[in-house]
């Protein structure tokens, strides 16, 4: 492995360092020292640029054929497996029902068997970049399904990652709904032999995974699976088989000491608390939505891991594609006793019922309730043209992180949203997320 430090140039986006941060280094050091001697100095702290991507359905162009193959099966023929509803209701229609479960068992058929088709994209997995032109009919969908049109997503992927490596000077790199180790590779494009990767073990698509530069740490990188947060979809369904993702953990020393990265993709469908918009309705965790009572289930799953980690290494950082505003439930700053609907104390784990829900409404207050500290990286900005998801992804820091920032004046410096590259005229789009990029101080 190669040990050499490169030399760390950022964009214009990032502040200088400013002198200030030689006093972040008295953080790192030893508060006790044996009798009659000083504390060994502590290492200044080392900057590292961070990235969340959600690469929206990303596999290999192998990936993308049998996708092809499954969806075009005379059976299947490009259905949907999934049971639609109206907005404003919180269930479909038993004839929605009926036909998402034909598409499913179809499905399943086709790709072999249950197992196999959890590797399949589903059929209306990808989306058009085409404008939608009020009062025009829809973009024909079988521009989608071309090996060409997949290969200029996979391109957008890659010169987008290639550009975080370039120009922010990223070196570690979270990514969400991805098949593999190997798409991985593929999207790192000319860095792919600069970079370790790791993928989840997940019996998914959509799974989990993390590239970081080899020269980041003296020793290798350790990737752990935490399986429990992949619960069943939908909850309470004895016909159910499905997964959600997983979380995947990446350990690594860095500057001398351990620090841990969680990369994190939580269920869909139940993302704000206040949101107007009837597509996307407000809800609270405890709703009777089929996507909150799956997100509900993974809230103190999430909670424990984050408990676990902090017990072990005061340095980590929780990063990925929340599904939740939890820059919103901050601003709302939400009193303790409306956290949880049974106004019990969020310092505490919540309680599962006999269904394996818990009394949480609120996401963030209940993980940032004063057991231990956590620090959302606020958003500061977003490039021209980055019209993915706004709120969804973030980087949360612990307090360890967190204290060197502050001692450094870093602490306003925050995140920011980096444009996916898409051609002009691109069928299918690179991905509906914009990368959330921050600089750290380990």
């Amino acid at each position: 492995m190669n040990l050499h430090r490169p030399s760390m140039s950022f964009s214009p986006w990032w502040p200088a360092l400013p002198a200030r941060m030689a006093a972040a280094a008295l953080l790192l050091a030893c508060t006790g020292h044996a009798l009659g001697q000083a504390a060994a100095p502590a290492p200044a702290p080392v900057a590292v640029g961070v990235a969340a991507f959600n690469l929206a359905w990303a596999g290999t162009m192998e990936d993308f054929q049998r996708h092809l193959q499954v969806c075009s099966a005379p059976k299947v023929n490009w259905c949907d497996t999934r049971a639609r509803w109206a907005p404003g209701t919180t269930t479909a229609p038993p004839e929605e029902v009926a036909r998402a479960e034909a598409c499913q068992a179809a499905t399943i058929e086709a790709a072999g068997g249950r197992d196999a088709s959890m590797q399949v994209v589903p059929c209306n997995a990808y989306r058009s970049s085409q404008p939608r032109v009020a009062g025009a009919p829809a973009p024909d969908p079988s521009g989608v399904r071309k090996p060409e049109a997949y290969q200029e997503k996979l391109d957008g992927l890659r010169a987008t990652v290639e550009a975080l490596v370039d120009r922010d000077q990223v070196r570690v790199i979270a990514f969400q709904e991805v098949r593999s180790a190997d798409a991985v590779r593929v999207v790192l494009g000319r860095h792919a032999a600069r970079f370790d990767v790791c993928a989840a073990q997940h019996g998914g698509f959509q799974s989990l995974a993390f590239a970081w530069d080899k020269a980041l740490s003296p020793s290798l990188g350790r990737c752990t699976t935490h399986a429990p947060l992949a619960v069943l979809d939908p909850p309470g369904d004895p016909a159910a088989f499905r997964r959600v993702r997983p979380g995947l953990a990446l350990q690594l020393v860095i500057n001398g000491e351990p620090v841990t990265f969680m990369n994190v993709h939580l269920k869909a469908g139940c993302a704000s608390a206040t949101n107007s918009n009837p597509r996307f309705p407000a809800r609270l965790l405890t709703d009777a939505a089929e996507a909150c009572e799956t997100f509900n289930r993974q809230v103190p799953l999430l909670e424990a891991w984050i408990d676990a980690v902090a017990a072990q290494s005061p340095r980590f950082v929780v990063l990925g594609d929340f599904n939740r505003r939890i820059d919103e439930e901050l601003a709302l700053a939400i009193p303790r006793d409306q956290v949880r609907s049974n106004g019990s104390n969020p310092a505490g784990p919540p309680s599962p019922g006999a269904d394996g829900r818990v009394p949480t409404r609120y996401l963030w207050p209940e993980l940032a309730d004063g057991s231990r500290a956590l620090h959302l990286l606020p958003l500061k900005g977003s490039d021209a043209g980055c019209t993915g998801f706004v709120g969804l992804d973030h980087i949360v820091v612990s307090g360890r992180l967190q204290a060197l920032l502050d001692a450094a004046g870093m602490a306003s410096t925050g995140a920011r949203k980096a444009a996916v590259v898409n051609r002009p005229g691109q069928l299918i789009e690179s991905s509906d997320h914009c990368p959330q990029v921050g600089r750290l101080l380990f």
